[in-house]
């Protein structure tokens, strides 16, 4: 029997519960977080890639896959494709009023409009706001919802290498307000507005309504990262595996500079 995938099971928590919200994020969430196996019209040869476009009852359609075999198994036969995340290929289908048909002749099979994409790209863009307001103290962390706290793992489970780790803890301003912070220890260089998008991410996804949850960035030694490891609840990110030889690059591996779509 063939492994069940991530998006197989979160499709079919989807299909099982269809009034239920918080599966249907949950399914859109694993979506755009998996490497996707886009069928092609041919080989891509630089940073352009030209997907094959299929009409279904009057909509267009491109296909993805998140196995390479199924791919193959859909086309009966060896098919050029390019490896790309479920983010990137919703933001590239933006606008364009092409819908995304994924793992066709798999469990998981589903048609996705090109409003429903159009969301997606829109959702997994959005980038949180800046603010500044000084944090008189930190408190442990009291009445988040269980669903955002799974969803925050599973996030940062994916950022390896980002941080050092991440503490979540109850805040109490200056000026006398009161909120949650998810606050990174010792972040990589350049790596806070990827870091901020993912927590932003894990919110949204987590079907929590109304939720605000403000991100912070501290470095080893501030004396406020110590009263965050006495108060806030931790979050280890996985350490970054080490990068395998790569003789080239292929279209979509430089996320600063996703393949275009023709």
């Amino acid at each position: 029997m063939t492994e069940e995938t991530p998006l197989d099971l979160a499709h079919h928590q989807m299909e099982t519960a269809p009034e239920d919200d918080a599966a249907r994020l949950r399914f859109y969430e694993r979506l755009a977080d998996s490497e996707m196996f886009l069928l092609l019209t041919k080989e891509a040869a630089d940073e352009n890639v030209s997907p094959s476009i299929f009409p279904v009852e009057g909509q267009d359609f491109v296909l993805a896959f998140d196995r390479e075999d199924r791919l193959s198994g859909f086309t009966g036969a060896p098919a050029p494709y390019a490896a790309l995340s479920g983010r990137v290929i919703a933001g590239q289908l933006a606008g364009q009023g092409v819908g995304l048909a994924v793992n066709l002749g798999a469990p998981s099979a589903i048609l996705i409009p090109a409003e429903a994409v159009d969301w997606l790209a829109r959702t997994v863009a959005h980038a949180p706001g800046e603010v500044e307001e000084r944090i008189a103290a930190f408190h442990p962390p009291r009445g988040l919802p269980e669903a955002l706290l799974r969803a925050l793992d599973a996030k940062l489970a994916q950022m390896a290498g980002l941080a050092a780790g991440a503490y979540l803890a109850g805040t109490e301003t200056a000026s006398g307000g009161h909120g949650h912070m998810l606050a990174f220890i010792a972040a990589r260089d350049g790596a806070e507005g990827a870091l901020a998008k993912a927590v932003g991410e894990a919110l949204t996804f987590s079907g929590v309504e109304a939720g605000v949850l403000d991100v912070g960035f501290f470095a080893a030694e501030d004396p406020r990262a110590a009263a965050l490891a006495r108060q806030g609840l931790r979050f280890d990110l996985p350490e970054p595996e080490a990068p395998p030889r790569v003789e080239h690059v292929a279209p979509g591996s430089d996320p600063d500079k996703p393949p275009r779509l023709r």
